[in-house]
């Protein structure tokens, strides 16, 4: 590959104007390239670099200092806990409105958003005319960044370089070796981690591709989990949990607890086709092993405690808030709407659970719950909990229609 030629085509495009740009800042190689594109090539006068804790951890953290210290930045750098936020008002939100985009339990696609509404609102107040972020123009987070950069920070020139200059992820590290910028990658695209799901090489995952052991840092492959397995135990108010193993916990320390013991027990591992918002596939790699325990126990939780009706409009609501949520509509008004309603739902979705982890397998062996609408003292066939001869003119009445049916199917055979 001829560095020449690649940084050839970056000197020969076009760019905005830019006097003081912000920019949403990880440590990751789209990024850390990022601010020494705003130096070489945008000219920028001043950089804003705005790095974002949604619970990647602190030796990402650690790691995005580092190389913001090697680059000279270090002294600029905005650090930003939104761990909070991200815990109390986004995955509170997914957890209850059982987070599944087509089988990906939605973490990034909401991350993006949180990032983004950030870095814009921090950027307007220091004054910036620009805002830098990484996304390529083959994925999805150019439009989730883009909906809501231009929603808190209308003014500001979105720039998005790798997409602009249509650089491969190999041309950008070929120029990462030219210019210096301390980024090495263990898979082709690296990852993206938040405390709910972890992301590894997104969009460069080929079909057939093996996975080495190594890549990851929860899950424990099932084959090579252990052979006794786990018993957790969850309590659930209102649709979230609260108890972890008979303790109280916090949300954010329950999760993280609970990614160590079910990623252990090879619970956890997402290897799916992805429908991205351009329409267009992908195979994508996730490890996610609480939120796998979590929303199966909340599915079934709302299984007990809500009647038909309501789980299968659920169903519809649930869909539609994934489906926004990924394709970068977080704050649009309809998203507010169908969370109001989730919201309302949950009122009643209270239990409890023991469950077995065992080799990548959730097995539910003890459910308990004051809301259960399961009633066997009058729907088991074991119980004289209503008298059957009752049914026999409701199941006529039932059938007449079918009857109906059947006198059109011999007329139109006459």
């Amino acid at each position: 590959m001829d560095v020449k030629e690649i940084l050839k085509k970056v000197e020969q495009a076009e760019v905005p104007k830019v006097k003081k740009a912000a920019v949403a800042y990880s440590g990751g190689l789209d990024s850390t390239l990022g601010i020494e594109m705003l130096r070489r090539k945008y000219k920028a006068e001043a950089i804003v670099p705005i790095c974002i804790d949604v619970g990647q951890g602190e030796d990402e953290i650690i790691e995005a200092r580092r190389k913001a210290k090697l680059l000279d930045f270090e002294k600029d750098l905005i650090l930003v806990d939104a761990k909070p936020e991200f815990v109390g008002e986004w995955l509170t939100k997914a957890i209850r409105a059982n987070s599944d985009y087509n089988g990906y339990p939605v973490s990034t696609s909401m991350t993006r958003q949180l990032v983004a509404r950030i870095v814009a609102v921090e950027g307007a107040k220091r004054g910036c005319d620009a805002v830098m972020e990484g996304s390529t123009g083959k994925g999805n987070d150019q439009y989730r960044m883009h909906n809501t950069f231009k929603l808190f920070a209308p003014h500001m020139e979105v720039l998005a370089f790798v997409r602009d200059f249509d650089l491969t992820r190999k041309e950008e590290e070929a120029i990462c070796v030219e210019w210096g910028v301390p980024v090495k990658e263990q898979l082709t695209g690296g990852d993206d981690k938040t405390m709910w799901c972890r992301s590894i090489a997104s969009g460069a995952i080929d079909l057939n591709q093996e996975l080495p052991d190594d890549i990851w840092q929860w899950l424990t492959p099932p084959r090579k989990a252990p052979e006794n397995g786990e018993t957790v135990t969850l309590r659930y108010v209102e649709g979230l949990p609260v108890e972890l193993n008979g303790k109280a916990t916090p949300l954010d320390e329950l999760i993280a607890g609970l990614n160590v013991i079910a990623g252990r027990n090879g619970v956890g591992y997402i290897d799916m086709f992805e429908d991205g918002i351009m329409d267009l596939k992908s195979r994508e790699i996730y490890e996610a092993p609480a939120a796998h325990v979590i929303l199966k126990l909340h599915r079934d939780l709302e299984q007990q405690c809500l009647p038909k009706e309501e789980i299968q409009f659920k169903k519809t609501v649930d869909a539609k808030w994934a489906y926004m949520t990924y394709h970068g509509e977080w704050y649009h008004p309809l998203k507010g709407d169908l969370d109001a309603f989730i919201a309302q739902s949950q009122k009643v979705v209270n239990g409890s659970f023991r469950v077995d982890l065992y080799k990548g397998n959730i097995v539910i062996t003890s459910r308990e719950s004051k809301t259960s609408l399961f009633t066997p003292e009058i729907r088991s066939i074991k119980s004289r909990g209503y008298d059957q001869r009752w049914a026999v003119n409701a199941a006529k009445i039932r059938g007449l229609p079918f009857e109906i049916l059947s006198k059109r199917n011999q007329a139109m055979k006459g």
